[in-house]
């Protein structure tokens, strides 16, 4: 029984999605992020490929309205502001049900 989380299987890392994608025009709080990111899949062992998305019209499907933003597996995790890695890789541990 899975209710309220009780009896849910855990995710392995091998069991998750690589869908990450940084939102933004290229600029340096972009790259940061990516980069940020990319330090913390590196802490969370994830070999995943990240997408940056400089395109306006699909950053705004996405509803950001400011970037850069961080999205994984479809959810904006972060809009706005650029994360430090520490921060990126408890929100991916959590978007993702990882022990």
């Amino acid at each position: 029984m899975a209710l309220f989380g009780f009896g849910k299987k855990q995710k392995t890392v091998e069991e998750v999605s690589s869908d990450i994608k940084i939102l933004g025009s290229g600029c340096a709080a972009c790259n940061a992020l990516e980069e940020h990111t990319r330090k913390a899949l590196e802490s969370l062992g994830q070999d995943s490929a990240i997408e940056h998305v400089t395109d306006f019209a699909k950053i705004a499907e996405f509803g950001v309205m400011a970037t850069p933003a961080l999205v994984v597996d479809q959810k904006v995790l972060v809009s706005g502001r650029v994360a430090d890695a520490q921060e990126v890789a408890q929100l991916i541990r959590k978007a993702r049900g990882l022990s």
